[in-house]
């Protein structure tokens, strides 16, 4: 019997939120890492989110191309068991470097269900239909920052840090098992396709000369590193300067659950005024916001409760900004590619996410206990995409 599309729905975004779950659980983790592991040097922490994201970009790179080899199941069988086995090495490490190469590996693993999801998606549907689905699975996706938070401080409360990567071996135990017992692969072996350096390489070459796609991908990367550096500092500067370390995993649930509204508007104007003016408005508005933050930091105006809710205000608008120009630049960078779409979309996603994240790995590494490092990152990353989007909107227009 084929799989209803409320549980297949349910079960993509149990896929897709693996890389969710395991970032944002971590968040309030991050002091008690750097406590026990590197007391010297807490912002080394953060190694520990993105190292993890940088395996996820480098296995998107050949998780989709793999899928069209071998099937989308026996793919995801694989990542689960990448990420299971490196999970379990983080549960019993002793030190920061053993956990770093660990969440690299695990993030590599981790890639494999969240595009073999996408793959899914399409082979099962098409159309509007496809589309629909799509958009429920997002809509589901969305509530993941909010709990993930809540259960690893939870998680800590009750036993400790490590225990959180424990829940992620469940979770990745979960959705592999409902996914080898409800989907039927999809793949038959005469639609599969053999796994070729050279027609990945001629793709790749393809798609890095379209000048618009080159442009999209730049300013994702901008677009991506104030959003990636907004997460690897938010709980770092909810703790050292607002001393708020404890309520942080509620006030983050909240930023992300208000947040998730922007994909619905912008899915609501996005015909209306095009996706290179909302990507331009958006990064534009940014600038201008993150200079008045810089002001009301430098007449110290940012202290005090006051002060908290100027800043989770501003955090609301670097998780809202993401959610009104990711899609729309991956729309801009995707629409040239449709003959190479699987393989497009695994390097689009891969190379933006290795830029934004190693942006805001070094970023993130200055700072300094307060908000300053942050506003000022956002304010150079928001200006430089703001000029790419603007060579973006000079590009010929597709849409």
């Amino acid at each position: 019997m084929r799989i209803s599309t409320p549980e297949f729905i349910a079960l993509m975004a149990m896929l897709v939120a693996t890389v969710a779950l395991s970032i944002d659980a971590l968040l309030p983790a991050l002091p008690d890492i750097a406590e026990q592991l590197i007391p010297k040097k807490p912002n080394q922490a953060q190694l520990v989110l993105s190292a993890f994201i940088v395996g996820m970009a480098l296995g998107t790179f050949f998780t989709g191309p793999l899928s069209d080899c071998f099937g989308r199941k026996k793919v995801i069988y694989f990542g689960a068991g990448i990420y299971i086995i490196f999970s379990s090495l983080c549960l019993f490490s002793i030190n920061l470097e053993t956990i770093v190469l660990a969440r690299f590996m695990q993030g590599i693993g981790a890639a494999a269900p969240r595009v073999v999801s996408q793959a899914l998606v399409r082979d099962l549907y098409s159309g509007r239909e496809m589309a629909r689905i799509s958009s429920f699975i997002m809509i589901v996706f969305a509530l993941v920052p909010a709990v993930a938070p809540l259960l690893g401080a939870g998680v800590i409360l009750v036993f400790n840090w490590r225990f959180i990567f424990l829940i992620f071996i469940m979770f990745a135990l979960i959705s592999t098992i409902w996914t080898a017992i409800r989907i039927r692969e999809p793949l038959a072996p005469e639609m599969r396709m053999p796994f070729q350096f050279l027609p990945f390489k001629k793709a790749i070459i393809e798609i890095i000369s379209l000048k618009i796609v080159r442009l999209a991908i730049i300013t994702l990367i901008f677009a991506g590193g104030i959003l990636f550096l907004g997460i690897l500092l938010i709980q770092q500067i909810f703790d050292q300067f607002y001393g708020r370390a404890d309520s942080f995993p509620v006030w983050f649930a909240l930023i992300a659950v208000m947040s998730a509204s922007a994909s619905f508007l912008n899915s609501m104007i996005v015909v209306r005024f095009g996706m290179r003016r909302l990507v331009s408005v958006s990064l534009y508005v940014q600038v201008i916001l993150s200079c008045c933050m810089l002001v009301l930091y430098s007449k110290g105006f940012l202290s005090g409760n006051v002060g908290f809710a100027i800043f989770v205000f501003w955090i609301f608008g670097i998780f809202f900004q993401a959610g009104l120009t990711f899609g729309n630049l991956t729309a801009l960078a995707m629409e040239p590619l449709g003959h190479i779409a699987g393989t497009g979309a695994s390097v689009v996603s891969a190379l933006a996410t290795l830029g934004s994240v190693v942006i805001a790995a070094i970023a993130g590494q200055f700072f300094d206990g307060t908000p300053y490092i942050l506003i000022i990152s956002v304010i150079i990353l928001a200006s430089f995409g703001l000029y790419s989007a603007h060579q973006l909107k000079q590009c010929d227009r597709i849409k």
